[in-house]
């Protein structure tokens, strides 16, 4: 499979790594010229816009006040300001999402969170925070990310959050019961970085692939027979991969709150634009 630039959207979709709340960076990135030119222009978030840097309240608002210029998917840390809010997890020494839980309009923050997508396609595109595994087809994980959405969308959200935590199940079974079932869809959509050959998820190992990782681990992309290797997915989450541009897998997580960058990439021509950031956490790899 090779990228072939396309000029057949309407108007550019921008794709954005994990903001993390770093709103300064987001602001000087929506301000360069390349991006800043175009009003008609259309953003992907790849999750994970709260949390570790210092402005996570005016990253959503900003954000938010996009109306539907900006598709945003839950990413880890999204789904923890969730749980917090909820009162079924206590904040992290590392988190800073005190300014949200204690603003105004907090409520309607975390209303609108809710209500984000788990995973979105479009343009031949699919964009979801961390993986997907090697046996889901396109139209199952959407689906599959569709059960989330409606969980945390119902009345007993608060419920659901409850069942979220936990590694295990770590290997898709059809025959998996209602939470393990959330549970794992959750892990693979927001947490994974590394399987082995069968696809059983490690969510232990946060570093590079490369020498240091367990030899019989494999980056999720990499699983043999992924049934959406013909499918672009792109992601963020996995901020020691950094950019990597395959022709069927998109990583654009650039560590800016560890002091790297927040990137920027075009789907019709994959152009990419990025800000140098400010460091607000010791380098790592949530």
């Amino acid at each position: 499979m090779s990228f072939t630039p396309t000029s057949s959207f309407q108007s550019p979709t921008w794709v954005i790594g994990d903001v993390q709340g770093c709103c300064s960076a987001l602001d000087q990135l929506l301000e360069h010229p390349v991006i800043a030119g175009d009003q008609e222009a259309r953003f992907w978030f790849a999750g994970d816009i709260v949390n570790r840097g210092p402005r996570s309240l005016d990253t959503v608002r900003r954000i938010m006040a996009m109306g539907n210029r900006a598709v945003t998917v839950l990413g880890n840390h999204d789904l923890n300001l969730l749980a917090v809010a909820a009162g079924v997890r206590k904040p992290g020494r590392s988190d800073t999402i005190a300014d949200i839980l204690g603003a105004p309009d907090a409520d309607d923050v975390i209303n609108w969170l809710r209500h984000r997508p788990m995973a979105h396609y479009e343009h031949n595109h699919l964009l979801v925070h961390a993986g997907v595994l090697a046996p889901w087809t396109l139209k199952q994980t959407l689906g599959l990310a569709k059960e989330v959405e409606q969980a945390l969308q119902s009345k007993h959200w608060r419920q659901h959050l409850e069942k979220m935590y936990g590694n295990e199940p770590d290997r898709w079974r059809d025959d998996l019961g209602p939470n393990k079932r959330l549970r794992i869809v959750i892990n693979a959509l927001t947490r994974l970085r590394m399987c082995d050959e069968k696809g059983r998820m490690d969510l232990s190992y946060k570093n590079a692939p490369g020498s240091e990782a367990p030899e019989h681990l494999m980056p999720w992309f990499d699983v043999p027979n992924r049934a959406t290797q013909n499918t672009p997915v792109v992601f963020g989450h996995w901020s020691s991969l950094g950019i990597m541009l395959r022709p069927n897998a998109i990583c654009l997580d650039t560590g800016c709150v560890w002091g790297g960058k927040l990137t920027a990439l075009r789907l019709g021509d994959r152009k990419l634009v990025q800000i140098d950031c400010i460091g607000h956490q010791t380098p790592g790899g949530t």
